[in-house]
């Protein structure tokens, strides 16, 4: 459903770490290319950066440690209020580094976007820039998926390429790719807001075209 020109999309971030992508969306939406409004950034982790990113920018803030809970399940409930209490119409996870349980997924499934190093389906999980490397691999990069309870194996809605270059350490690539999170990651979060975004069964669609299986051309 297209979101109304005169509410923006209300967008709720989940973060464990530095926060780069999410200073992305900040950025957008202070420049005004992003039509959305940050409502808050949720962290498992009270050290994330991101959350200075997002106390600097005016927005709200919460810590939830996942080190209080007893299990994943309890954990995901009580994210699930956290997050609920917000009303948002869309989830972005931005380097939340936990894996999620299907009731979480489920209750927001066609609403959370993920972003991942790598050119899914290829390398789901950690040390994707390694992992290419020692697979000698010529193109590695970036995808944005739409979550599902399958770790990194939701829909893929778009990627970017990023040729691997002799001399290449994981270090180095995984500094150009992050550029192109930059970039990518705000473009489909602003395909969303702007309602050209669905999920429909497994499938991503865009302007209401189911998506190949490596999401839309990007740069478009």
């Amino acid at each position: 459903m297209a979101q109304s020109s005169s509410k923006p999309c209300q967008v709720v971030v989940l973060i464990s770490g530095s926060g780069s992508n999410l200073q992305a969306l900040i950025d957008g939406q202070k420049n005004g290319s992003l039509d959305i409004d940050i409502a808050a950034v949720i962290s498992n982790k009270a050290s994330a950066f991101g959350l200075t990113r997002a106390n600097d920018a005016g927005i709200a803030t919460q810590i939830l440690s996942h080190r209080d809970f007893a299990d994943r399940e309890s954990y995901d409930q009580a994210l699930i209020q956290c997050i609920d209490a917000y009303q948002p119409d869309l989830l972005v996870l931005a380097g939340f580094m936990r894996i999620l349980t299907s009731g979480f997924t489920e209750h927001y499934l066609g609403r959370t976007l993920n972003i991942h190093p790598s050119l899914l389906p290829k390398y789901p999980g950690l040390h994707t820039h390694q992992r290419a490397l020692d697979a000698g691999d010529q193109e590695h990069g970036v995808s944005v998926h739409f979550v599902t309870a399958q770790l990194d194996g939701g829909p893929v809605i778009a990627q970017a390429i990023v040729p691997v270059e002799a001399g290449d350490d994981a270090d180095a690539l995984a500094s150009r790719v992050l550029v192109q999170e930059h970039q990518l990651y705000p473009t489909v979060v602003q395909w969303f807001a702007q309602g050209r975004l669905s999920l429909v069964e497994d499938t991503a669609h865009l302007d209401d075209q189911p998506l190949p299986a490596q999401g839309a051309h990007w740069p478009q």
